[in-house]
């Protein structure tokens, strides 16, 4: 028994000792293992998990995480993992204060993004990874590109991190409550995301896909006869199959069975010893003994043995799966490998210490068959489920080396990269009559030598909108610094391509660049070209600003043309990028200096003014919400009377843009009522632009009141942040409402049914910013008071609301745990629930003279409910009284009536029978003071 032992230890010994080489194995390193961004309302439990896979301790020092927004495309969180180390399993946890296990960096709650956007590994200097930093692959180790289903405009992140692989849509209803993304191993070298349920701390689960076809699942190889197997996995009953062994070195079969399935699930082939579904027969099972020089096939295929003797050569059937493998200085032929395994790689021996044998588990994700990558040695399961672990391999290890020398022959355009040219400097007007020292700079963000192959340049008439001098840059190179120059032969230094003097129109005009590798612009897209636009400008004179408008809304729509002052500065001066790298943004320039082929000279950003007090957006209506009316878009804003503006930009946001579609400085100041409106309506005190769709206040989106500059206010800005003196979103876009909305992520929008002619969203809490519950739907009532609900318009309302059922068809408010002071949150879920009854517009504001009381879960309903016109008081009746009838019951019965009376009644019930009390302890003392008096 003993010596049986030593030789069983000694085996395991040796089999821990065998090492195989196929392409998954390299030296273990540190990854992103999962990330929770989007919980379920208050987003407390988010986390991100990193995994070393030595599954060991390991020192993060040198570690760097960082957090990217993907609108805009910087840094929003940067973390030095220095002084920190992985568990004893490898894990370690970033998070929120209520994730399990306890994160080694707790972050407050609802920090980490739900998407478009990014989340990075480096492995360099932390010094390097500030906030607020343009996305960088220096350094890189890992990272995970992520967005939703309903928000996109990832891309520039992808190709900036994971080029190659496009970002990952969570799906949020893809599990029951919370969710997360894990990564999970695929293939050979591939890894992937998936999204499953939060496991912080643990091992991926990692389920492979149900195949809809048989496939090897486990091979034991080696060792005695009598331990070897091989494990089918079979989704359904199926058509005869046959197991084939297939001789390597020969291309010919060497062994084939008849195998038929009788039931799904796992079919076990075996010598004997591990007993299973199917005996081997006798043979030769040479294949299952791999030796050194040795290759050989493990194949399923449909039909039966007969259709492969023994020594017939390799079929052109194709199998259903199969495994190939190649033994120490062994090799297959190019025929073998691709008629069984086309396009993957044998799986490849090391020389083996002696032939204990061993095991072979299918633990790949992938949801192809014919892959010899998604095995790993693992402990033997015969019969069973497979018991998998990750490869000890990186999904990535890009490391860009730092202070990479300047090529001295510029490299081809890589369009992998998302570095690309662009405008960097445009001088239109120049002093004196002759306009020869006009110019256009173009720069590269490499910032060295590159080539301008397949670019063009276009200037536009701003007149008629057609193009009045074009260009192709194909055989021209920027110089050391990334510079190109096209001007007058008066520039210095001297322009690569000279223009004849007053070129460059003054405005309302455009200058675009292209990238057109197979021709002009011009050729294959009429109108304004849009395709392969790199960067534009649009600018103007004084007073042109609405000449330029088609300009505008096909190269930078939802911006006003920028105004190249000729009075900003003594001399002569240029439109010079300062401000940011964000193509076609024309926030990004200022008037300044002009400097060609020189860094521009950007002037210190001016002192703004504190914000005006009282601002608030006050009414919005889009011309999508038409209601069977002509109606404009226009924005209201009210303030104190004749306050003054300057400062303030209002900012619209599309549902599907990844950057605000409207930037709008605001001047002058609100009238003698405090009105003021921006729109195309008669009277607007400032006209609005139209955007990205078209319209100036789209039909799903955001608009918000923003203070500072046109660069802080472009690409939006988390709620928390101080420039943002209001803001409204009627969207369920996910990225808006974690990017605007200040309160607890809710949105407004629009109930047409409830109204009768043009629509818009009126405030009517004249204080509250930032709030939903300060809004509804009404008529639309510019320079007037809003229209809100009144008591004018109320009607009856008794209504008993059963507990929550677990079926989820209804989505009835859950009154436990409500406290007597939470009356807003009653208004709110009360009013959740009935406008998802009657769609008739119904909103906190409507409950104010209604009453609640809640007793075992059920929600009692009473009082009054105020309305905005008789109409909507129809419809609210209508549900009223259909609830009335259903399953929640005409009242409350009298049982939980009168235990709902609650604190009230319960109260005044203490209170009388303390006066109770008191009285008969009065009414004592007295007896015994008389009492007492007589004895005397």
């Amino acid at each position: 028994m003993i010596l049986k032992l030593n030789l069983l230890v000694i085996r395991q010994a040796v089999f821990l000792a065998l090492v195989l080489v196929t392409t998954v194995t390299s030296e273990a390193c540190l990854m992103i293992s999962e990330v929770n961004a989007d919980n379920p309302r208050l987003d407390t439990t988010e986390f991100i998990e990193l995994y070393h896979t030595s599954g060991q301790r390991t020192s993060l020092d040198g570690y760097t995480l960082v957090l990217y927004n993907g609108n805009g495309n910087t840094a929003y969180k940067v973390l030095d993992l220095k002084g920190y180390t992985t568990d004893d399993r490898g894990f370690f946890l970033v998070g929120s204060v209520d994730v399990q296990p306890k994160p080694a960096i707790l972050l407050p709650p609802n920090t980490v993004q739900n998407g478009p956007d990014a989340i990075v590994l480096y492995h360099s200097s932390a010094a390097q990874y500030v906030e607020k930093m343009n996305v960088t692959a220096a350094g890189l180790v890992d990272a995970i590109v992520y967005t939703t289903r309903k928000s996109g405009d990832a891309e520039f992140l992808a190709r900036s991190l994971t080029p190659g692989s496009p970002a990952f849509v969570e799906d949020d209803s893809a599990h029951e409550g919370d969710e997360s993304i894990e990564r999970c191993w695929l293939s050979a070298g591939l890894w992937t995301f998936q999204v499953a349920p939060p496991s912080p701390g643990q091992r991926n689960r990692c389920a492979a896909p149900r195949s809809p076809d048989p496939r090897i699942s486990e091979l034991r190889l080696g060792g005695e006869p009598a331990e070897r197997f091989v494990e089918l996995s079979v989704p359904r009953p199926s058509d005869p199959l046959v197991l084939v062994l297939l001789d390597g070195k020969t291309d010919t079969v060497s062994f084939s069975m008849d195998i038929n399935p009788a039931k799904d699930g796992i079919l076990l082939i075996s010598a004997g010893k591990s007993g299973g579904d199917f005996q081997l027969p006798p043979g030769d099972h040479s294949v299952l003994t791999p030796e050194a020089k040795s290759s050989g096939a493990v194949a399923l295929y449909s039909g039966r043995a007969v259709d492969f003797p023994v020594g017939s050569p390799l079929s052109a059937q194709q199998p259903l799966d199969a495994f190939v493998y190649i033994g120490p200085g062994g090799t297959a032929s190019d025929n073998f490998t691709e008629a069984l395994i086309p396009g993957r790689g044998a799986f490849q021996f090391q020389p083996r210490l002696d032939q204990a044998g061993f095991t072979l588990s299918r633990c790949g994700t992938a949801d192809w068959n014919r892959d010899p990558g998604v095995f790993l040695e693992v402990q033997q399961t015969p019969g069973r489920p497979n018991q998998c672990l990750w490869p000890v391999t990186c999904p990535h290890n890009v490391v860009i080396p730092e202070g990479t020398a300047t090529p001295v022959y510029p490299p081809d355009w890589d369009d992998s990269s998302h570095l690309d040219f662009l405008l960097s400097e445009v001088n239109a007007d120049t002093p004196g009559a002759a306009e020869d020292t006009e110019f256009i700079e173009i720069w590269h963000p490499s910032g060295r030598r590159v080539s301008l192959e397949g670019v063009w340049l276009l200037l536009f008439n701003g007149h008629n909108s057609k193009p009045y001098w074009k260009s192709s840059l194909t055989g021209y190179f920027t110089n050391a610094q990334g510079y190109f120059l096209l001007g007058s032969d008066k520039v210095s230094p001297t322009p690569s391509i000279t223009l004849p003097p007053n070129t460059v129109q003054n405005g309302p005009d455009a200058v675009a660049l292209y990238r057109s590798p197979y021709g002009s612009p011009l050729v294959t897209e009429a109108g304004i070209p849009s395709r392969g636009l790199l960067d534009a400008i649009v600018y103007r004179l004084p007073g042109s600003d609405k000449e330029a408008r088609d300009l505008s809304d096909a190269l930078t729509p939802g911006q006003i043309p920028l105004l190249e002052d000729p009075t900003a500065l003594p001399g002569d001066e240029t439109l010079s990028r300062c401000n940011s790298l964000q193509t076609a943004d024309l926030s990004a320039f200022v008037v300044a200096s002009p400097t060609p082929l020189r860094k521009n000279v950007c002037p210190q950003p001016p002192t703004l003014a504190p914000p005006p007090e009282g601002v608030v957006i006050n009414e919005v209506a889009s011309s999508h919400w038409a209601n069977g009316s002509q109606q404009e878009s226009f924005v209201e804003l009210f303030a104190p009377p004749l306050t003054r503006l300057h400062s303030l930009f209002l900012v619209v946001f599309e549902q599907g843009h990844s950057k605000a579609t409207l930037v709008l400085p605001l001047a002058g100041k609100t009238d003698q009522d405090g009105h003021y409106i921006i729109g195309n309506i008669t009277g607007a005190d400032q006209p609005l632009p139209l955007g990205a769709s078209g319209t100036a206040v789209p039909a799903q989106g955001a608009v918000a009141l923003c203070h500072g500059t046109a660069r802080s206010c472009s690409f939006g800005t988390p709620a928390s942040h101080r420039s943002l003196i209001d803001t409204l979103v009627f969207s369920e876009d996910s990225r808006l409402l974690s990017m605007l909305a200040a309160s607890r992520g809710q949105q407004v929008m629009p109930t047409l049914r409830s109204m009768k002619g043009p629509a818009s969203l009126s405030r009517c809490a004249c204080c509250e910013v930032n709030s939903p519950q300060a809004w509804t739907t009404s008529l639309q009532t510019p320079r007037r008071t809003n229209l809100c609900p009144s008591i004018d318009f109320s009607s009856s309302i008794d209504l008993c609301l059963g507990p929550p059922t677990t079926n989820g068809e209804q989505h009835l408010p859950n009154c436990s745990g409500w406290t007597q002071d939470g009356g807003s949150r009653q208004q709110i879920e009360v009013a959740v629930y009935l406008e998802d009854q009657c769609h008739c517009g119904i909103s906190a504001l409507n409950l104010q003279g209604t009453n609640f009381s809640c007793m075992a879960g059920w929600l009692h309903v009473h009082g009054s409910v105020r309305a905005l016109s008789d109409h909507q008081r129809e419809l609210i009746l209508q549900t009223s009284h259909s609830q009335h009838s259903r399953t929640l019951g005409d009242t409350c019965s009298k049982s939980i009536s009168d235990k709902s009376v609650g604190a009230k009644s319960g109260l005044a019930w203490q209170i009388g029978l303390g006066v109770l009390v008191l009285l008969l302890l009065l009414v004592l003392g007295i007896a015994l003071t008389t009492y007492f008096y007589r004895r005397r």
